[in-house]
């Protein structure tokens, strides 16, 4: 990735009130670069043109700073639900060092290469752990101990909300990231939201600076603890959202 792209990125950033530092300006490149180099071999994403990914996966993982304006001033503990190739988890961690992330996900492979990414970024406070929403979120693991959880994965609200609402102690907040205008899918979630802890706070929409991209973040609080028999088992919370 030559300079020209990352410059471009500075300056949609600039939109969001940020402004890269020269160290992350860097770990960015080398991000995009470990992320070509191991999609050549194992699919981490269909998305490879270095200002696609800048602005799709980068610039879109960093937008929650439009839903938690002081995400830089935090010491917040928060939790990536199926990352995948390490998003919205390790743009996060780069623009904003301050926060302590747990990056989940069910691929072992994907897991190895978001500790190659972390070992060479030489991030801190940040972990990869291969494993099942539904196998870590019970009590004497991570249940009920972030701040914030966020998913950018690819299903219905019902179904993450039962896969990230349990990571979320009391005060906390789940942060959906949606491609599509979600009212009608909020709509059907308020049930499970509600079972689950949690309650709507805000959906905010906007278009990703210099594009035509729209974007959503859906907001939940956490407001009571999950009850115990939720997440349930493997498999149920996709085949039978609540």
């Amino acid at each position: 990735m030559n300079g020209l792209f990352i410059e471009k990125f500075d300056t949609d950033l600039k939109e969001f009130d940020i402004q890269l530092s020269e160290v992350q300006k860097r770990q960015f490149i080398q991000y995009y670069d470990l992320l070509i180099e191991w999609n050549s071999f194992m699919n981490l994403t269909a998305i490879t043109e270095p200002e696609d990914v800048l602005k799709k996966h980068f610039l879109d993982s960093v937008s929650i700073i439009k839903a938690i304006t002081n995400l830089p001033e935090l010491s917040w503990n928060l939790i990536d639900i199926g990352t995948g190739a390490g998003f919205p988890g390790i743009p996060i961690k780069i623009l904003f060092p301050n926060l302590n992330i747990t990056l989940l996900d069910s691929l072992n492979k994907r897991v190895n290469f978001l500790n190659e990414v972390i070992t060479k970024l030489k991030l801190e406070n940040i972990v990869a752990i291969h494993g099942r929403a539904e196998d870590y979120a019970v009590q004497g693991k991570l249940r009920e101990t972030f701040n914030l959880s966020v998913s950018r994965a690819v299903a219905n609200l019902s179904t993450l909300s039962e896969y990230c609402l349990p990571f979320v102690k009391n005060g906390g907040y789940f942060i959906s990231y949606k491609s599509d205008k979600a009212s009608d899918e909020l709509d059907n979630a308020r049930k499970a939201i509600k079972l689950l802890g949690g309650a709507y706070k805000s959906q905010i929409e906007f278009k990703l600076p210099n594009s035509d991209i729209y974007r959503n973040l859906i907001v939940i609080e956490k407001e009571k603890n999950t009850p115990k028999e939720y997440p349930r088992k493997s498999g149920l919370p996709s085949k039978k959202p609540l």
